[in-house]
């Protein structure tokens, strides 16, 4: 039997912490769903569509291996979609208390629901205070964000 996880998260943009999570994640599993979701709480910058392609052509680049699929959902449960491809694992990047207080929750519920567990991974210290707030926030004002993002990304939002 094979192992299937999915790494969902808005990716709005995707990072080079996210790329480590997946990354660590395709070494774990035999199949890795990077899964771009909607989320209502948040204003996104970028349409769905444009991050899931730069998160195609980010894998890409970086070389990262070839049980990645990139995928995109908006309707219904995340856990529908896990069940849907045959995940039991999700998998997420942790970089704080904080956002194990979040997490915990919906790793509960995801479980209940569907008995699909959630794996956390720590980040690489070198990207552990990188979030795809603060790469907008930065590129918003001007800055440099190519020490935060992969190079497609940075070339991406440099345009816009």
């Amino acid at each position: 039997m094979s192992s299937v996880a999915v790494v969902p998260g808005s990716f709005d943009p995707v990072t080079l912490g996210h790329l480590d999570v997946i990354s660590r994640a395709a070494g774990l599993f035999d199949e890795v769903h990077v899964l771009v979701v909607h989320n209502p709480a948040k204003t996104a910058l970028l349409p769905i569509s444009q991050r899931v392609r730069l998160i195609e052509q980010a894998i890409l680049d970086e070389g990262l291996p070839g049980n990645i699929v990139v995928n995109s959902w908006s309707v219904g449960l995340l856990v529908d979609y896990c069940t849907d491809v045959g995940a039991r694992a999700l998998v997420k990047g942790i970089r704080s208390q904080v956002d194990v207080a979040y997490e915990t929750p919906m790793a509960i519920v995801n479980r209940n629901l569907a008995g699909v567990e959630t794996v956390f991974l720590l980040p690489d210290p070198a990207h552990a205070h990188v979030s795809s707030s603060l790469v907008r926030q930065v590129s918003a004002l001007g800055g440099d964000v190519s020490p935060y993002v992969p190079t497609v990304v940075a070339d991406f939002l440099n345009t816009q």
